[in-house]
């Protein structure tokens, strides 16, 4: 089942090119956190999905260029809008941190807070997890979370 969720993806996009700052990928050292909450409160497992990953990366490095944490910079920005661009499967949820030096740390604070807890625990099937850091924003860590159906 796992590799069916693998193979299939939210949809397929590409949306970042090889030159768009440092953003990591941290699906990896996410999922076993987001899973191992929510199979202890009898929910399925999510899978990591390749589009949701870029659509955090995405996030992150928006994030870290503009110095700010928020979903929506600039007066026009959508997160649906935003979404849909980049080929996520509808509802998804983005959950965001600043500061956090690792994954399980951003893990923990997005589970310390009710609305980020509550965005792990939903009805989705595939999470994507990525950090950023830009020199003119000090190099701190933005991180983005993307859970999409």
């Amino acid at each position: 089942m796992i590799s069916l969720g693998l193979i299939t993806g939210c949809t397929t996009s590409n949306v970042l090119g090889p030159d768009d700052g440092t953003g990591s990928d941290q699906t990896e050292a996410t999922l076993g956190y987001v899973n191992r909450l929510r199979e202890g409160r009898g929910l399925s497992s999510l899978v990591g999905d390749p589009v949701a990953s870029v659509a955090a990366k995405y996030q992150a490095l928006r994030m870290a260029r503009a110095g700010k944490m928020k979903h929506n910079i600039g007066w026009r920005d959508s997160f649906g809008e935003r979404m849909r661009g980049q080929g996520v499967t509808l509802p998804a949820a983005e959950n965001i941190a600043m500061g956090q030096e690792d994954a399980e740390r951003a893990y923990q604070a997005w589970f310390h807070s009710p609305k980020h807890l509550e965005n792990m625990l939903g009805n989705y099937r595939g999470l994507g997890v990525a950090v950023a850091q830009n020199s003119a924003s000090g190099n701190r860590p933005y991180w983005a979370m993307v859970l999409c159906s």
